[in-house]
């Protein structure tokens, strides 16, 4: 083994290792159930060997037991999958904004399965979710993933003592905001459902023989469809906007 590693490089590359096998495990697009493990992992060894040189001077040095060995790993492991889980947690932005177009579209009861989550959702849900993957990667945005790696070792060094208050408070302020962004996404087909079940009820009123429930039905589901389609491409970018804004979080310490 000394003829090709140290055994101080072997342990660096193994907590490189732990730490970016762990966030890559909860990123979107590459952690899903769907990506091979064996992908993911041998992705994980690539970009551990990429980043050794750059971040091999900041790590511990060798514990001389393998119960501090193994506090180290379990450390690292745990702190990648607080990033990772911050990463994907935002994305439940597009998840609540789908729930609530389909409650008011009346395709609540549209269930699909959903590629991105372990349990199905609405169709309107699934497609917002795998349209805010693909605009991940279509917007180059993984490659802050890259970057944020980086510069995770300046923001969570190994050295330091590991800050849970902070992560917990920046988790719930993440999904605080990350629900409050898929009400906004959600907000025009919020104001045409309003508008529409103010209208129908109006109508409802002033002729109580007409049928208005078969008459509104199809048409909150067209005009509510029609909307939200329009409003689509607005939607996809203010939300790569806040998601580059969050992922910038991590790469501002490779930057700094």
């Amino acid at each position: 083994m000394e003829a090709y590693a140290t055994s101080d490089q072997i342990w660096q590359g193994a907590l490189i290792f732990a730490r970016i096998g762990a966030v890559l495990l909860m990123l979107p697009g590459v952690g899903e159930s769907y990506v091979p493990p064996r992908i993911r992992l041998s992705l994980a060894l690539v970009v551990s060997l990429a980043l050794w040189p750059v971040v091999a001077g900041g790590l511990p040095a060798l514990p001389e037991s393998l119960g501090l060995m193994v506090g180290w790993i379990i450390r690292e492991v745990i702190v990648g999958l607080m990033i990772g889980a911050l990463l994907r947690s935002f994305l439940t932005a597009l998840s609540t904004a789908g729930e609530i177009v389909s409650l008011q579209t009346t395709l609540g009861f549209a269930q699909t399965a959903n590629p991105m989550q372990a349990q199905p959702g609405t169709t309107i849900s699934a497609f917002l979710m795998l349209l805010g993957t693909t605009l991940i990667f279509a917007t180059n945005t993984h490659h802050l993933f890259i970057a944020g790696l980086v510069g995770s070792y300046e923001l969570i060094a190994p050295a330091r003592p590991l800050v849970t208050g902070d992560f917990t408070a920046m988790a719930v302020k993440t999904l605080g905001d990350s629900f409050m962004l898929g009400v906004q996404l959600s907000a025009p087909v919020l104001v045409f459902a309003l508008i529409f079940n103010l209208a129908s009820g109006l109508v409802g009123r002033v002729m109580p023989s007409f049928q208005i429930f078969f008459a509104a039905a199809p048409l909150s589901v067209i005009l509510g469809l029609s909307v939200f389609a329009l409003s689509l491409g607005v939607l996809g970018t203010v939300f790569i906007d806040r998601y580059r804004a969050l992922a910038q979080v991590f790469a501002g310490g490779a930057g700094g």
